[in-house]
């Protein structure tokens, strides 16, 4: 009689089978592991490759005495401390234009409806200290608008030159919001709101309207409407001329605002820099947000989508 083998089996077989058909998926598991792996190192490391060359493109370098000309600031679209407008660019920008020995002036070009003023006093006071540090001329250029905290910067320059179609002025301050109150009622939507302090919830769109918060915001705005004022009369000095609309909110286009004493002359950049500084050429030092940044924000952004659709399509509490 002889003896069987066990591997002849047709169930040790299927075991046979099955074992190499778990090694296959093991050692392929594994593969596709790896690869992951890899590719997340690669990437991670293209990013801080981007972001390094962005900051050294940031970075200021030490170059040679340049050539006579005239240094360029430019500040366009909204001012706020998240948009590119803002302080800390902008003050940096012209730190670096005023330290230029070749800058023989420093022009401002404005093209903005305005924003913080916050920001807007920020650049207006570092304008002024820098002229007194380096004993620099500024000119403002104002294009299409020179409005409310744009025209905040302009009026810390010398002289300001305008278009004679630009919207110049806006001296005002505003708060704007919104009421759902009346909403609310309609759809049977009731406002829960819990606040430590008497005035924390002020000015809450889906409550009622407070009287006295409503007075207390509005002297608040008044406040910083006359230190706008007074900014205005400090840069324009005698060269205003005030009349009851002057402070209203009220623009006026370019030529109006010279005959007002809101600025000086209608003229362009190329204009100021042939005729007036006499150095044709032009060198913008405005901070500018370079490829490598624009990528790695664009890519850090879809990564966070990703891997916040990932968790929610992953992970679940029931």
């Amino acid at each position: 009689m002889s003896a069987v083998d066990p591997s002849s089996s047709p169930i040790a077989a299927a075991q046979h089978s099955m074992l190499e058909e778990f090694a296959r998926a093991y050692l392929l598991q594994q593969r596709r592991e790896r690869r992951w792996r890899w590719l997340w190192r690669i990437i991670w490391i293209l990013i801080a490759g981007s972001m390094i060359w962005a900051a050294m493109q940031n970075m200021p370098t030490s170059t040679a005495p340049s050539a006579p000309h005239t240094a360029l600031v430019e500040v366009r679209g909204e001012i706020g401390g998240d948009t590119d407008a803002n302080a800390d660019n902008l003050t940096t920008a012209l730190r670096s234009a005023f330290e230029d020995a070749g800058a023989q002036a420093v022009v401002i070009r404005l093209n903005s409806p305005g924003g913080s003023p916050v920001q807007a006093g920020l650049v207006n006071d570092e304008i002024r200290r820098l002229k007194v540090l380096h004993k620099k001329k500024v000119y403002a250029v104002c294009e299409e608008m020179c409005a409310s905290a744009a025209y905040y910067i302009a009026v810390g320059a010398d002289e300001i030159y305008v278009d004679k179609a630009s919207m110049v002025g806006s001296i005002g301050v505003l708060m704007d919001g919104f009421g759902f109150v009346g909403i609310m009622d309609k759809a049977g939507v009731e406002r829960r709101l819990l606040t430590a302090g008497a005035n924390k919830g002020m000015l809450d769109p889906y409550s009622p309207r407070n009287p006295q918060h409503e007075v207390f915001a509005q002297a608040m705005l008044d406040q910083i409407h006359q230190q706008f004022i007074a900014v205005v009369r400090q840069g324009r000095g005698k060269r205003l001329q005030e009349t009851p609309e002057t402070f209203s909110g009220l623009f006026w286009n370019g030529q109006e605002a010279v005959k007002l004493g809101l600025a000086d002359h209608v003229g362009s950049l190329d204009i100021l820099a042939r005729d007036v500084i006499k150095a044709e050429d032009i060198i913008d030092y405005t901070l500018k947000e370079n490829l490598a940044e624009r990528l790695a924000k664009r890519f850090g952004a879809a990564f966070g989508s990703g891997v916040v659709h990932a968790m929610r399509s992953s992970v679940s509490i029931r």
